[in-house]
Parts: structure tokens; C-alpha cells; sequence
């Protein structure tokens, strides 16, 4: 438990007892008050809101009740004094003790401190990446694939459980084209000269091992055939082929989905049949006329009568298609169908990862999956802006194995897995961003990427340099932990106790907001406070980490530098990022 799950809990047992005085009436909601750092350090270690929240309940002025709660806190063994500010706050000082005792609890936990159990192993399922199968993953595909990724280990450290999903694209025109283009390259394999790439077909080099495969598997066979005939084989193949191409770069960043949901297998299952079964059930389904799209009106627009869904009663602008003039459907049906599956499947909270290209298609899914599930399932879709590759501040180009982008696999081969994706995570997805390629291997505070892998190898070499001042003293994890920590009463030592005690409140308000880049602030904030700290060392010799001659000092502040240690591995472990011991 937590420093702050732990204060929480005294001010529940401080509140109770107020209500059984009788100064709060037993209908009281006690749950409305809460514990937080406060904004400005020197006001306190802690806060609560309680007197503001429940003096109307208690029928007092909240200055008058807030004195009332303090009595009861300065009760708690871990509460050193108690101060109300203005109309009724109350800050909290904590004992040395409370932080020093919880670098033990950091220090016993090892990387697991600072998972939670708020999530109460509900399911929530994350669709991420989901690209289209029609050629290898590109750098656009970059971020959305980090941040789905790591959302779903923060997500899974704060006690949900976690699916990770793949929605395969694979009944669209655009398979039909990658069937016809893969088709060409089979006939290059034969020995053709297929010459220049017809407009409208994929260009991309990485096609020619499907066609490879196709004459290996088939010879000259396909030849005979019809396009009816061998275009479902070549489609197939290549789906399968991108496929595994698509799993081997997202590998190569570190990235491995549970599971792998086809669009086709949904379709031909009666899944999208199923979608407006039920929309029709509850009376969502009605046959209208369209109003004509905004700005240009398209050449070929005629109103006509279509099958619609009643989304602008879940809050959508206006009422969507599911079925197209040809009568085939949507690609909103199959998305609703993928949905509805989801929830089938015990999710929900269902949560996609998107580029910032599909801002105008969040609404409507939203208000389908509301709909579709009886508003039982809730859906949050993250929108990822563009990421621009730069050099030194300017535009770069890669090498373009598929012909017309610069791939994923290109990236991860210049700088690694763990600076993508550590780098991708620096900014809100929502954010602009330049990922520079320079930049982010330069060693300096401005690269957060290597402030927090540098804080985390300092750390290690500190270690090393106490082993060898001490020769024979065992300086594990555990064994600092049983040391005497009350020499820790430096403010600068104190103070990252009380930054690094904060790591667990940290994770559970990540997760709950579906926000990962909150840990890579947290980290980076943690490494400047180690930074700073170790600075001070250089001009106090009595502050250094490692003091020569006094062997409970350097055993003491071991276990700090121990717990900086494992509360940066347990930030990048879900990040995914190595930890490093050293830096090269």
C-alpha cells in the first residue's frame, strides 16, 4: 500500500470518527474527500479537500470542521503536524520515518512497486497498429504502436486485464488491389518482364517474396486461371505474407499482440448481420435520405434512400450508412461488428488507438458502441498525431524498401527500439511531434531519452563505488533495506523520498486516464532530482552518496540510490525500454 493509500485511510478512520461523534451526519458521502500532494511543496507533504466538501453536511463552516479533522489526523502515527490554510484546507506534514520506511517497501518490491489493484482485473481491450495488410509498417505507424503498446503494460500494472488487439483490414477493395499487384509480381517470378507498375497497383519491392511464394507453391499453374479464380489464392497469400511482415517489424520495436481479429472472418461468421439485427431490435435502423456533405458536393452525390443508423441519438452529427449503393457493406458496419465482438467477448472498456487522420470517424464509433451494446460498453479512442522525421533539425529521407515511405523498420534500425519507443512516449499523443534523429541519441539533459537511461547507470555506478570503499559489506537490495535510514534527513534526500513515494499514485493516474507519457514526465523528473542530488555531493563531501569511513551513512543512502534504481526500471518496464547499467 501506498503513502498516500495509506493517509487516504487515516482520513477515512479520522472522518469516521467524526460521524460517530456526531459532527457528521451518518449520510455523509465521506468518499468526496481526497488526498493529494499539494501544488506548492512548502505548504506540506499532503492535502485534503475534506472540511470544503463536507462542512455543508455538517452544517459548519469548513475552517471549523477542518480543525475538527485535524484533531483526529494528528492521531495517526505517520502525521507530524497539521496547519489549515485559508477557508478550511488542510496540509499534513509527514514524519522522516513514513518516507524512509517506504525506500524498504521500494527496495522489497523491487520493479513491481507501484503496481496497483484499481483495476480490479476488469478486461479492457486495446486495439493498436491495425494498419491495413497491404505492405510493411511505416513511420506514421510509429507512435500509435508505442503508445497502444505501452498503455496496455500500464494498464495491466495497475490490475486490469489487458487484451492486445489487432484488427486485421482484410475485406476491403484495397486486398482486392494488393491480391491484383501480388499477382503481377508472381508472373515477374515466372520470368516475365511485367515492366513498369500499372497506376492503381502497389509498387513496393516487398511484394516480389509473394510472388515468389505464389510460384513455389503453384508453378505456372495460376496462369489457367481466371481472375475469379486466382485472385481469392493470390489475396490470401499476400494478406498472409504482409502479415508476416507486419509482425516481425512490430517485433523488431518490441511489440506482440494477443490476439489477431480478421475483418473477412468476421463478415463471412454473419457478424455485420448480426450488428443490424440488433440496431434494428431497438429500433435504431430506419431507410432515409441523407443530407448532401458539406463545402463541394461530389459529382456522383444523388440523394437516395439508404439503410441508417440512428447514431445522433448516442451523439453523433448526423445518422450514418451501413451498407453502400452496390449493397455491400460499410466499412462502419464491419467496425461496429468488431466492436460488438469485443463486447461478445466479455470487453467493456474497449480502447483504440488511432491516427489523427480519423478525428471525423470518433463520434460515430463511440455512439455505435453504445448503442450496439445497450450503452454497456464504453469506448476511448486516443487520435496520435503525425510524427515528422528530422536531422539535425531538418527533413530526412530513409531508405524506402516499399517504394513511396520511409518504414518503421527503418527507424528502429537507425537509433534501436528502446529510443523510439522510450521518445515516442515524451509528448501526449495528441501532440506534434519531430522525432530527430540526432537529437535523440545526443547525451545531454535535453535527451530524455538518455537523462533517464544515465540516472538509471549513475545509480549502478554509485553501487560500485560503495563496494569498493567497502570492501566485503554486503550492499543488495536487501540488505541495505535493513539499514538505518534515519540519517536520511537531508532536504534534498527527503525530498526524492518523497518524489520516488509518489511513483504508485503516479501509475494509477496514467492508467485510469489512458495516458502513458505521464510515467515519461514522472521519469524524467525522478532522473533530474537524482541528477541534482549527486550534484551536491561533488561540492559537500559529507553529502556524496558513498562517505568515506562511515559505513551506516554510504549503507543508508544505498538504499536510496537502490530505490531510484528499481522505480526507473519499473517506469521503462512499461515502457518497454531496457534499464541500463551502463551507458556506452
Amino acid at each position: 500500500m501506498s503513502v498516500f493509500k495509506e493517509l487516504l485511510d487515516d482520513l477515512s478512520g479520522a472522518l469516521s470518527g467524526l460521524v460517530a461523534d456526531g459532527v457528521l451526519p451518518a449520510e455523509a458521502d465521506l468518499t468526496r474527500a481526497g488526498i493529494e500532494p499539494p501544488r506548492d511543496p512548502s505548504h506540506g507533504d499532503a492535502a485534503t479537500n475534506a472540511a470544503m466538501v463536507l462542512s455543508k453536511p455538517a452544517g459548519m463552516k469548513p475552517r471549523d470542521l477542518a480543525e475538527k479533522i485535524a484533531d483526529k489526523l494528528l492521531a495517526s502515527p505517520r502525521i507530524a503536524s497539521v496547519d489549515i490554510a485559508g477557508p478550511g484546507f488542510i496540509n499534513l506534514r509527514l514524519k522522516d520515518s513514513v518516507w524512509q520506511d517506504e525506500m524498504r517497501t521500494i527496495l522489497k518490491a523491487g520493479t513491481a512497486y507501484g503496481g496497483t489493484d484499481i483495476g480490479k482485473g476488469q478486461k479492457v481491450n486495446v486495439e493498436y497498429v491495425s494498419a491495413n495488410p497491404t505492405g510493411p509498417l511505416h513511420i506514421g505507424h510509429a507512435r500509435g504502436t508505442v503508445i497502444g503498446d505501452a498503455l496496455a503494460s500500464l494498464l495491466a500494472k495497475a490490475g486490469f486485464d489487458v487484451a492486445r488487439e489487432y484488427y486485421i483490414n482484410d475485406a476491403g477493395t484495397q486486398v482486392d488491389t494488393l491480391g491484383r499487384s501480388s499477382y503481377l509480381r508472381y508472373r515477374e517470378a515466372l520470368g516475365e518482364d511485367i515492366g513498369e507498375i500499372p497506376e492503381g497497383l502497389y509498387p513496393g519491392e516487398y511484394l516480389k517474396a509473394v510472388g515468389e511464394a505464389l510460384k513455389q507453391e503453384h508453378g505456372d499453374k495460376l496462369l489457367a486461371l481466371s481472375e475469379e479464380e486466382w485472385l481469392p489464392i493470390t489475396r490470401k497469400a499476400a494478406i498472409d505474407g504482409m502479415m508476416d511482415l507486419i509482425k516481425a517489424d512490430l517485433a523488431a520495436l518490441g511489440v506482440h499482440h494477443d490476439v489477431f481479429t480478421s475483418e473477412r472472418a468476421l463478415v463471412e461468421a454473419g457478424k455485420v448481420d448480426e450488428v443490424l439485427t440488433v440496431l434494428e431490435g431497438r429500433e435504431l435502423i430506419y431507410t432515409g435520405v441523407l443530407e448532401p456533405p458539406k463545402g463541394k458536393k461530389p459529382e456522383d452525390w444523388e440523394p437516395r434512400p439508404q439503410r441508417l443508423f440512428k447514431a445522433t441519438q448516442y451523439g453523433d452529427d448526423v445518422d450514418r450508412p451501413l451498407k453502400k449503393s452496390d449493397g455491400s457493406w460499410t466499412y462502419f458496419a464491419s467496425d461496429i461488428a468488431n466492436h460488438l465482438d469485443k463486447y461478445q467477448r466479455g470487453f467493456t472498456q474497449q480502447i483504440d488507438i488511432w491516427g489523427a487522420d480519423h478525428g471525423g470517424y470518433v463520434k460515430r464509433m463511440k455512439a455505435a458502441v453504445k448503442a450496439v451494446t445497450a450503452e454497456k460498453a464504453d469506448l476511448d479512442v486516443k487520435l496520435c498525431q503525425i510524427v515528422r522525421l528530422m536531422d539535425k533539425g531538418e527533413p530526412v529521407k530513409m531508405s524506402k524498401r516499399s517504394g513511396s515511405f520511409v518504414t518503421l523498420r527503418d527507424l528502429v534500425d537507425a537509433v534501436g527500439k528502446d529510443v523510439v519507443r522510450f521518445f515516442l512516449l515524451t509528448r501526449k499523443n495528441d501532440a506534434q511531434m519531430d522525432f530527430d534523429l540526432t537529437a535523440v541519441t545526443e547525451q545531454s539533459r535535453d535527451n530524455p531519452v538518455f537523462y533517464v537511461h544515465y540516472a538509471h547507470a549513475r545509480c549502478h555506478s554509485v553501487m560500485k563505488m560503495a563496494v569498493e570503499a567497502f570492501p566485503g559489506v554486503d550492499f543488495s537490495d536487501q540488505a541495505v533495506a535493513g539499514a538505518d535510514l534515519s540519517v536520511l534527513s537531508e532536504e534534498g534526500e527527503l525530498a526524492l523520498m518523497r518524489l520516488l513515494a509518489e511513483w504508485p499514485r503516479t501509475v494509477e493516474a496514467a492508467a485510469l486516464s489512458h495516458e502513458p507519457h505521464r510515467l515519461a514526465y514522472y521519469l524524467y523528473d525522478l532522473a533530474a532530482s537524482f541528477h541534482a542530488l549527486w550534484t551536491k555531493g561533488r561540492e559537500d563531501t559529507l553529502l556524496r552518496f558513498v562517505v568515506p569511513g562511515d559505513e551506516s551513512r554510504t549503507m543508508a543512502r544505498m538504499a536510496l540510490v537502490g530505490a531510484v534504481r528499481t522505480v526507473i526500471a519499473s517506469g521503462l518496464d512499461v515502457f518497454g525500454v531496457e534499464p541500463r547499467a551502463e551507458l556506452h
